[in-house]
């Protein structure tokens, strides 16, 4: 393409207009479509290495290498739903797409197998791959194809909805894999690539493009506790349905974001997709591997990005960072002396520029760690050492429940993308009903237990505690899988 040809394309691109929604990118199909085609390709000769010099030069750039690099290791995903129950599943994509722009995450009834498809990473060479939560919520099975044809079924490991990642595995040892790279040091304006399964057909598609902006918030993602985080770099790389979970690399072929949604007014590309910051990928993936849950840590504040008008309500005489509207008691920010009012400015010395920046510097860590805060408050800065909290209020490790045994039956903490679905905060969940007092009371598999005779249940351990002094009967409440709430009484 010579320089007119290019020029050409930019101002054709500036002339398409419309309105724009912001939709995940995850492919639907049905049992009749069309069966993929996948690429054949391995083992092939890098070509030689470019310098950074080369990055900077337009002339200079040549995006093979990062391609051939990172193609072996991104993934086709396959996610199938027996058609039982409830999920997050649409009749198709474009509702998908409106449906979570407006924030309507509507549950609806599948009456009959479905299936939907999207992309994957792999970031370890025994099989661990990261994708989006969307691509795997709810399926029953979850297959995975390599770009050489190998077919996997994937065991998920972990799912955080606030973040809308996930981590699955299969059973191979020494896969290709793709190396994290640094999102917090790229720049705006540079080159990268984004590698995934378009359409569920057009598999292991590389397209190019910049990064148009980082620290996004499109408010897509939505969490009944308002902890959802969204910092999405921005760029103009051609993504579509399917590219969900893919890889956005930059031209040393290392991973910097995950390619989770796109601005449109179609269902297709219109010119701006989004991705999970691999900073953020990294802590959430370490978290799943290590724990089987995120570790959610938390400053305990309320907090609005600083623009002109609120500068002028408060008399901050600036316009910039982040301001406090509340802080919560016994939180990491109270015990470190921050007030309302208060305009962070730094987290560990790094500048704050908006609400998403802070969300995501603060979810890098764990619950105990410090942050160094800075923050402006009458007109001087201070800093201060603030330890993060869990969300249950204390710095400790929270760890995933493992299954308890009770009068035959075995109950589990349900995992939050579950408790999400239900709108509850907390439960134990039956997933074996053996013969016993929990089947002569009436309950099924599936059923979580919110409450015995009003005493909120948690979790599996606390049911399992509360029960023990239990004799005679007792009311029993909870939610369906299908989210309707019902009682049973039973004489224990």
């Amino acid at each position: 393409m010579n320089k007119t040809q290019f020029f050409l394309g930019i101002i054709l691109a500036a002339l398409l207009g419309g309105g724009v929604a912001v939709g995940l990118v995850q492919y639907f199909d049905d049992d009749t479509a069309q069966t993929a085609s996948l690429q054949n390709e391995r083992n092939v000769q890098l070509s030689k290495y470019l310098s950074d010099t080369l990055f900077a030069v337009p002339d200079g750039i040549n995006f093979v290498y990062a391609a051939e690099r990172v193609k072996p290791g991104v993934v086709f995903i396959r996610s199938t739903y027996n058609g039982s129950g409830q999920g997050s599943g649409f009749s198709n994509p474009l509702e998908e797409l409106y449906q979570d722009y407006f924030g309507d995450r509507e549950r609806r009834e599948r009456r009959g197998p479905s299936r939907s498809s999207g992309s994957g990473v792999i970031i370890s060479q025994d099989g661990y791959i990261v994708t989006n939560n969307h691509v795997i919520e709810d399926a029953d099975k979850v297959e995975v194809t390599l770009d050489d044809n190998r077919m996997y079924t994937a065991e998920v490991i972990g799912v955080d909805p606030t973040t809308d990642l996930a981590l699955i595995k299969v059973d191979e040892e020494g896969l290709p894999y793709v190396d994290f790279g640094d999102s917090d040091n790229m720049n705006i304006g540079e080159w990268v690539l984004a590698i995934g399964n378009p359409f569920g057909t057009l598999t292991s598609t590389v397209t190019a493009g910049i990064v148009s902006a980082k620290a996004r918030n499109i408010n897509i993602l939505h969490d009944r506790n308002n902890r959802q985080i969204e910092a999405f770099i921005q760029t103009d790389a051609a993504v579509n349905q399917g590219n969900s979970g893919g890889a956005l690399v930059n031209l040393r072929g290392e991973l910097i974001g995950i390619n989770t949604a796109i601005a449109t007014p179609t269902g297709s590309y219109a010119g701006y997709s989004f991705a999970v910051p691999v900073s953020l990928v990294r802590k959430v993936m370490n978290d799943l591997i290590e724990f089987g849950t995120v570790q959610r840590a938390l400053l305990g504040v309320s907090i609005v990005n600083v623009d002109a008008r609120l500068a002028k309500e408060e008399g901050l005489g600036m316009v910039e960072g982040v301001y406090i509207q509340g802080v919560a008691e016994e939180s990491a920010a109270s015990e470190a002396g921050i007030r309302p009012g208060d305009v962070i400015m730094e987290i560990d010395e790094k500048k704050v520029a908006n609400v998403a920046e802070l969300q995501e510097m603060v979810a890098r860590n764990r619950p105990g760690d410090q942050v160094k805060v800075t923050y402006y408050r009458d007109g001087e800065l201070s800093k201060v050492y603030a330890t993060l909290k869990n969300t249950m209020g204390d710095t400790e490790v929270v760890k995933r429940q493992e299954e308890v045994e009770m009068e035959g039956s075995l109950f589990i903490t349900p995992p939050a993308d579950l408790l999400e679905k239900l709108e509850i905060n907390g439960g134990a969940q039956i997933v074996d009903l053996g013969e016993g007092k929990w089947a002569d009371a009436g309950l099924e598999e599936g059923f979580v237990i919110t409450s015995i005779d009003h005493e909120r249940i948690m979790n599996a351990e606390q049911l399992n505690e509360v029960m023990k002094d239990k004799s005679g009967g007792i009311l029993i409440e909870g939610v369906t899988p299908d989210g309707e709430h019902a009682f049973y009484g039973y004489g224990w």
